[in-house]
């Protein structure tokens, strides 16, 4: 099983919303690939609930049965779209894949 985690610092405004407009689109967007590409097996976003300076604003859980699956997911046209958006209004992020 791969596990796939990804979170986002997402900019305070941008032309396409504020922040609050933007996590909201993230999260829909995100859990619509659930219906479109198969080889998701599990995901979850969810926004930060506290205050930190080095906290992250959302973040995202996903599993895979296979690196193979996972590498279907990321280059799936659909995720594509998502991650332009996600690029456009994201200040930083963070990526970790692990095996179990």
């Amino acid at each position: 099983m791969i596990k796939h985690i990804v979170m986002w610092k997402i900019e305070e405004s941008h032309e396409e919303g504020n922040k609050d407009e933007l996590m909201n689109r993230i999260k829909e967007d995100l859990e619509g690939l659930k219906n479109v590409i198969p080889e998701i097996k599990t995901m979850e976003i969810g926004r930060n609930s506290n205050e930190l300076p080095t906290s992250f604003d959302i973040a995202l859980y996903s599993e895979f049965e296979s690196q193979e699956d996972l590498d279907t997911y990321k280059e799936h046209p659909e995720h594509e779209k998502v991650a332009q958006f996600i690029r456009r209004v994201t200040a930083d992020a963070v990526v970790v894949d692990y095996e179990t």
